[in-house]
Order: structure tokens, then sequence, then C-alpha cells
């Protein structure tokens, strides 16, 4: 499976204008709402909230991958926020987060969406990667390293 299966250039905010953990989830379910028809911001946002009441998604190493589905999402789709100065995701390491890859899946899948998370949690144990997304210049710059990724699988 490649990220760019389920994330579009698009879906890439190179600089999030939110500060906290519900800031980013409402930025991003606004974000994906505004690309998306039929996904409303609120209901997806409120997902995530759920989800993240049950654990962080905040995986370490400055990396948080909030997920959630949804009835109204067709197929697996993504977003890509990057938050230059980090923030407080109540990570596992206790250290701030800076790039956060939101899923949004259809309600009735399971397989695709367990793929994703496995493919995501992979990718961006790679702190070659990571750094090569925070150091790009622009949500196309992003894009293009993670086509670069993809390519070599």
């Amino acid at each position: 499976m490649k990220v760019t299966d389920f994330l579009g250039q698009e879906m890439i905010v190179s600089d999030l204008a939110s500060k906290t953990k519900l800031g980013v989830l409402d930025e991003l379910s606004q974000h994906v709402a505004s690309h998306m028809t039929g996904v409303d911001a609120d209901t997806l946002k409120r997902v995530l909230e759920e989800r993240e009441l049950l654990a962080s998604t905040a995986i370490g190493d400055g990396i948080a991958i909030p997920h959630g589905k949804l009835e109204s999402v067709g197929r697996l789709v993504g977003a890509l926020g990057r938050a230059r100065n980090g923030i407080e995701f109540e990570s596992i390491d206790g250290r701030p987060t800076y790039l956060v890859f939101m899923l949004a899946a259809p309600a009735n899948s399971t397989g695709v969406h367990l793929k994703a998370l496995a493919r995501l949690s992979r990718l961006f144990r790679d702190a070659d990667f990571r750094q090569r997304l925070m150091a790009a210049s622009d949500a196309s710059s992003m894009y293009q390293v993670i086509v670069e990724e993809d390519a070599k699988y």
C-alpha cells in the first residue's frame, strides 16, 4: 500500500496554524471537509476526539496519527499537517508533535484502515524521512518527499 493511494497533495497543510491538539484536529477536519463532498468537519472532529479519549495517537518521535471512521467517507483518505514549532499532543515519549497524519476511513472498513496505520507507523519510524518532511519548503515539496518514499516500495 502506498501513502499516495490515500493522500493527495491538496490534503497537506504545511504550516498548521493551531497550537493545541484539539485545534489541530479541528483544523485538519476543516481542511478535509473543504476538499471532500459530504464530509462534515464537526462530525469528523468529534470522531477523532472520541478516539483520542481512548489513548493518544501521538506515537512518539514527533508523530501523531489520529484516525477514525465515518459513514460519509467513501474511501480511505488522509491529511498531513506540519507544526514547525511542535505542539503538545500527549505523546507517549512526552515530547512535542510536529507531524500529524490524520486518517478517515469508511465506517464499514477494517483491513484497509489497519494496513494504512501499519504503513504510516513504519514510514514515520525513519528519522531521515521525518527530517525531509520537516525541511520541505511547502506542501508540494512535502508531497514529493512522500512520492519518493512510496517509490521504494
